[in-house]
């Protein structure tokens, strides 16, 4: 049995790594969308980034029209925020499995459980964190989409400032988040 669990952790490290790296670069990722005018983010879709602007997650959200504007741009909001979970989530997810196999808690499984779920916690605190940055309607549909931002910055900080995180855990965090990031963003970047 536990190498069947350790079969289907290792299969979704692995899927985890192969959707993040699909959705990394700014610099490789093409215009997937093709809807004419619009900005290139909107295009690009929700996305992890390494550039000039540091270590970033991006996650687009949009909204069919609606009577009722205020609705439509928060629905927007919402679903830009909920894609920067996704990705978020992801990362965390392969930070973990990173850590388990380093801290060799694969047989442990009530610390692993007690990381995942503090994890989900530090990755809901973030994420009611993303700034919606920019917002653009489609003039032909009257849909609107937002973007939403993640510094990374800002999860390092809140996981080395939880009380509750485990503590190997904040510590392998803080020495190999970025490198982590990095080689996920890496893999795209030419």
């Amino acid at each position: 049995m536990n190498s069947l669990k350790r079969i289907g952790y290792m299969s979704l490290l692995l899927a985890a790594v192969i959707g993040l790296a699909a959705c990394s670069s700014r610099t490789v990722v093409e215009s997937n969308l093709g809807i004419k005018g619009a900005p290139d983010w909107v295009n690009k879709g929700s996305q992890a980034l390494n550039d000039q602007n540091g270590r970033l997650i991006h996650g687009i959200g949009s909204a069919p029209g609606m009577n009722d504007l205020s609705l439509q741009t928060s629905t927007a909001d919402e679903r830009a925020r909920a894609e920067v979970a996704r990705v978020l989530s992801s990362f965390m997810h392969v930070v973990s499995q990173d850590y388990a196999a380093a801290a060799g808690m694969n047989q442990d499984q009530q610390n692993e459980q007690s990381v995942s779920r503090q994890i989900e916690n530090i990755t809901n605190q973030n994420v009611s964190g993303a700034q919606i940055i920019a917002h653009w309607r489609d003039p032909k549909t009257g849909s609107i989409w937002s973007l939403a931002e993640l510094d990374m910055k800002n999860v390092k900080m809140l996981v080395a400032g939880s009380n509750e995180m485990n503590a190997g855990f904040k510590n392998y965090f803080a020495n190999h988040a970025d490198n982590l990031f990095d080689s996920m963003t890496k893999g795209s970047q030419q």
